[in-house]
């Protein structure tokens, strides 16, 4: 049983992978923040499956009910911050996609 949950954990791992792409590369503000969303909750599924393993599901799950708020807490807050913005395209967030306006020109 325990060969499952290490199976389980580590095609975990591979769709992080693919979050962690879309999190990097995302066209938009909203799909880098929905990557990191992806991996906060896969994340809390992992510790969930790592406390399976280790016998010690009491611990973990308070563990990941204390991360899976963190990644709620974090997210209604960037959401929040950006929508009181209202600029959700990739321009002018980060170094990678800075492009400046034509009123900072002048």
């Amino acid at each position: 049983m325990s060969n499952f949950f290490i199976a389980t954990g580590v095609v975990l791992c591979l769709f992080m992978l693919l979050a962690l792409y879309r999190t990097i590369f995302g066209p938009t503000i909203i799909d880098r923040m929905m990557g990191a969303n992806i991996i906060g909750t896969k994340t809390t599924v992992l510790l969930i499956i790592i406390g399976t393993i280790y016998g010690r599901v009491d611990m973990f799950v308070d563990i990941a009910l204390a991360y899976a708020m963190l990644n709620f807490i974090v997210t209604i807050a960037a959401s929040r911050y950006f929508a009181h913005h209202k600029n959700i395209r990739a321009e002018g967030y980060g170094v990678l996609h800075y492009t400046p306006t034509k009123e900072a020109d002048k």
